[in-house]
């Protein structure tokens, strides 16, 4: 049965994608136009109270009906538990993966998340917003999460584990902007290899590339004031 996925191209976003095209799960995609307000329209809002995407609904849930999930961690772990992959295969490697994808969840996003909008978006509002603390305390932040990272992928083909999880594919997308973020891989060998692995992954490589023609390059003053001042 397919899975109806409410999305926008962003980081958030593929994580689902990815997942589900790792998992070989039918998917229709549902766009919602993060830069034009379709996160705070009410059948969406009835989905995803939070107003934010990425959003599920399953029309086989786990007791045959549907299901709506929104938060996209809590998506991965319905996912993964749905199949019975992507998870581990007994209850350490399971807490190892919760780890590490609650490390993302309360970590790498939030700060790349914020690392973007002071380096990148918060310049360009009107009027501009250049507040070089503020750059420098998330700018720094990401690196030493990078960091952590780094060692912990030292040895290791993947982050949890000896195979494949939803903690890779949380925080892969986040940490592929870490141009963006203003960082550098020269002293994160480990970081840099697992993330040229995951990108040669066929299912990585069309989740990333699921409606990315829809997400402009550059953000108009009504999009900026949609997504950071409502």
């Amino acid at each position: 049965m397919t899975i109806a996925l409410y999305y926008w191209p962003t980081p958030n976003g593929h994580k689902i994608t990815i997942a589900l095209e790792e998992l070989d799960l039918p998917y229709e995609v549902k766009l919602v136009n993060i830069g034009k307000g379709d996160q705070f329209a009410p059948d969406f809002l009835k989905i995803a109270p939070n107003n934010r995407m990425p959003a599920i609904v399953d029309p086989d849930g786990p007791d045959g009906e549907p299901i709506p999930i929104f938060e996209s961690g809590a998506i991965l772990q319905y996912l993964a538990r749905k199949t019975g992959k992507l998870y581990g295969r007994t209850e350490r490697e399971r807490v190892a993966v919760d780890q590490w994808l609650m490390w993302q969840m309360g970590g790498v996003g939030p700060m790349a998340g914020q690392a973007h909008h002071f380096l990148k978006y918060a310049p360009q509002m009107d009027p501009p917003q250049v507040l070089p603390y503020a750059q420098e305390r998330y700018r720094k932040e990401v690196g030493r999460l990078y960091g952590v990272l780094d060692r912990q992928l030292q040895g290791r083909e993947f982050v949890a584990g000896d195979s494949l999880s939803i903690a890779d594919i949380a925080i892969w997308p986040w940490a592929m902007g870490w141009e963006g973020q203003q960082q550098t891989l020269d002293d994160k060998p480990d970081l840099a290899r697992w993330l040229k692995a995951l990108g040669a992954r066929p299912a990585f490589q069309k989740g990333r590339a699921v409606a990315a023609e829809a997400r402009q390059p550059t953000m108009d003053k009504q999009a900026m004031e949609t997504l950071f001042k409502r």
